[in-house]
């Protein structure tokens, strides 16, 4: 995936929908997917997505929403930064498990 075509969207109220977001960042170009990350748990939304666009231009222009108002709050919208490793100590990352004895 392009990371300089995915954005970071943060800040938005919990119950905000993709098709609201897709709405939203549409004027600014084609948008390839939306997705707003939710907690494993309880499926609820983190109040933060990413959102990959067509074209590198189309990820510029949407910048502008960046501390646009947006039923309530103000959008922190950025460049996405590339997915890091985060497993733990004695974790397999593909399975999960601990393998500490």
């Amino acid at each position: 995936m392009d990371t300089n075509r995915k954005l970071y969207v943060g800040n938005f109220p919990y119950r905000t929908t993709e098709e609201a977001l897709r709405v939203l960042f549409e004027d600014y170009g084609e948008i390839l997917s939306v997705e707003i990350i939710t907690d494993l748990e309880t499926g609820k939304s983190k109040g933060y997505a990413f959102i990959e666009m067509a074209t590198p231009r189309a990820a510029e222009e949407a910048l502008i929403l960046n501390n646009f108002g947006f039923d309530g709050r103000r959008l922190r919208v950025g460049a996405a930064k590339p997915r890091k490793f985060q497993g733990g100590k004695g974790t397999d990352h593909v399975t999960n498990k601990n393998h500490s004895r």
